[in-house]
């Protein structure tokens, strides 16, 4: 056992002090009296000339000694030391996702491993010194390393749960580089373990002390949402969502679609433990609004209850087709939802007015600067170098690219195909062994995507997902799409709002109702705003428009609250949940509440014999 304030030892001395107070003599107080005869001994006492008496035993002066005793050992503060070393670095990581806001602890998992993180503050040597990190969508520095309690005490009450997901990956990195040249330091995660992967510090030797939170998984969970064009009917509106149960029994819940604050349908669900139950609802829409599903169960975790998407009245898509006659395009093109299609054999400068352009096997007089679907033709901007091989065999495609969605390449062969190097501003969808057979991505605003084969080379248009593909392509071209898509925001992720024009201010007015302004430099093309910690709905408003966006949690691992014992760090490594205790462990409470029982049994004996 060692003392954190030895120099309160030195209130020993006053313990002589107690006991000479017990050997003076009383103070005797005169009295006039017809006869000593029944004060002898009482006479004899006060005759005596010495100001001292002997020392009897005393049952008081025993209990005022202890007392005495034990209120210096409390100022003393003794403790018992723990694993940690003195003069050691901690990093303390908070998760405060979504996940966090979990009732199954009281009030909260958040609550329950920030008083946990406090215990931790409260036992650090004078020498030791401390970091604090908060992490969900992103990673927050709130105490830089110190040994001030106070200060590392002020940040962790600062920290507070978001909506969003956690991304660990990062704080993890961080606490790393702060401890790499520490050769005691641990970083110690407060968390209930819904982590992504962390295989990449499997062999890092990351001194990971991981204290876990959480007692059970009671929650169900909205984990998609999307709104389009009902195909049946291109007036109403097609919402899908996507409820799951992450409990360990079935569940029985009700599902409530909201069109602003007025409530369209309920309907009644069923979901087996474990089971993802998908649901369409159709509705009539005739201005613009924001959708909401609407979870009225009561869970854990009541983030994931709710979800909103802003929908918009859809507008033809103007579409400009370059090609010699592709009759199998042009079908395709016309059973996309919407379209407003034009057939031409070139591009000219008119090009712009379009919202995309389809070049088949067209080397345009000009390149157009909308969104393009090029179609075995190759700009030298895009690629480094062209060449051509033939009969590739598609060994592999992303099935779960937009562009790709219910779309697959069995059977499908292929002729002749252009051969490129890999570009930095795409991805590639879909690969033979000698190259990229479909890439896609964005190049200086603008969106692309490239089929390096003539489709009448090959037995694609006679696959049903040939048309598949080309309304998909459509929808992800199309640029009032990508603004919608725009418009929906994973929790903890950024807004990006282009600008149509320029502007110097903008003006953000969250869920609650707070406001917060935007300053934005004169150059500017984008808005980028980052602080979407909290779901709901916002608007922005930038000069004379006002634009409104969602920010919804949807994601099954967050949502998926059952606590996890261990961490798994790659395929062999792993942290299980830590019972270390703190490293110095105060005893002076206890022998306080120890010092008080002794004063109040001192009272009762003092009176109990004096009654």
């Amino acid at each position: 056992m060692s003392f954190l304030a030895p120099a309160a030892i030195w209130f020993a001395l006053t313990i002589p002090v107690v006991v000479l107070f017990y050997l003076l003599k009383r103070k005797r107080v005169v009295k006039l009296i017809s006869s000593t005869l029944l004060w002898q001994r009482f006479l004899s006492e006060t005759q005596a000339n010495a100001p001292f008496q002997k020392l009897r035993h005393n049952w008081l002066l025993v209990l005022q000694l202890l007392l005495l005793a034990l209120a210096v050992l409390a100022l003393s503060r003794p403790y018992f030391s723990g694993p940690a070393k003195e003069g050691a670095l901690r990093v303390v990581v908070l998760d405060a996702s979504a996940s966090m806001q979990s009732t199954d602890e009281s009030p909260s998992r958040f609550e329950k491993a920030r008083a946990e993180a406090l215990k931790w503050v409260d036992g650090l040597y004078d020498s030791d010194q401390m970091v604090v990190l908060q992490v969900a969508g992103t990673t927050e520095v709130k105490q830089s390393a110190t040994s001030n309690k106070a200060a590392l005490r002020r940040a962790l009450q600062s920290c507070a749960a978001t909506d969003g997901p956690t991304h660990l990956t990062e704080a993890l990195k961080l606490a790393e580089t702060l401890t790499r040249d520490h050769k005691d330091a641990e970083v110690h995660l407060f968390s209930d373990g819904a982590v992504a992967d962390l295989s990449e510090f499997e062999n890092k030797g990351l001194n990971l002390v991981y204290h876990p939170v959480g007692q059970r998984a009671n929650n169900l969970g909205v984990v998609a949402l999307d709104v389009r064009p009902n195909p049946e009917d291109v007036m109403q509106r097609a919402v899908y969502t996507s409820v799951q149960n992450f409990s360990l029994e079935t569940q029985q819940a009700q599902l409530e679609l909201r069109f602003g604050d007025q409530l369209l349908e309920v309907k009644q669900l069923t979901i087996a433990a474990g089971e993802t139950s998908p649901q369409v609802f159709t509705t009539g829409q005739s201005t613009n609004g924001v959708f909401t599903v609407r979870l009225t169960t009561k869970d854990d975790l009541a983030a994931d209850n709710e979800a909103s998407i802003v929908s918009t009245m859809p507008e033809p898509v103007k579409i400009l087709l370059v090609s010699r006659g592709n009759r199998f395009m042009e079908k395709a093109l016309r059973a996309a939802s919407n379209v407003e299609l034009t057939i031409a054999t070139d591009s000219t400068d008119d090009a712009q007015t379009f919202d995309l352009v389809v070049l088949d096997d067209v080397i345009p007089a000009v390149w157009p600067k909308a969104n393009v679907l090029a179609v075995h033709v190759g700009n030298t901007n895009w690629f480094e170098g062209i060449s051509r091989t033939e009969n590739p065999t598609i060994v592999d495609w992303k099935n779960t690219h937009a562009l790709l969605r219910y779309v697959n390449f069995d059977n499908v062969q292929i002729s002749e195909t252009m051969v490129v190097k890999m570009p930095t501003w795409g991805i590639s969808l879909v690969d033979a062994q000698q190259t990229p057979l479909i890439v896609a991505g964005e190049l200086g605003r603008q969106k692309i995507i490239w089929i390096g084969f003539d489709s009448l080379q090959s037995t694609w248009p006679l696959r049903i997902s040939f048309p598949i593909f080309i309304a998909n392509a459509v929808d992800w071209l199309n640029p009032a799409s990508a603004r919608n898509n725009q418009l929906l925001v994973r929790s903890g992720e950024p807004l990006r709002f282009a600008l149509m024009q320029p502007v110097t201010t903008a003006e953000v007015v969250f869920p609650n109702g707070t406001k917060k302004s935007l300053v934005i430099e004169t150059n500017a093309h984008e808005i980028i705003f980052g602080e979407t910690q909290q779901q709901g709905t916002y608007h922005l408003r930038v000069g004379a428009d006002n634009a409104t966006f969602c920010v919804n949690l949807l994601d099954a691992a967050e949502s998926n609250i059952k606590p996890r014992p261990q961490i798994q760090l790659g395929k062999y490594g792993a942290v299980s949940g830590s019972t270390v205790k703190r490293a110095n462990m105060e005893m002076w409470r206890w022998i306080a509440v120890g010092a008080l029982f002794v004063l109040l049994f001192e009272w009762w004996y003092y009176h109990r014999r004096t009654a």
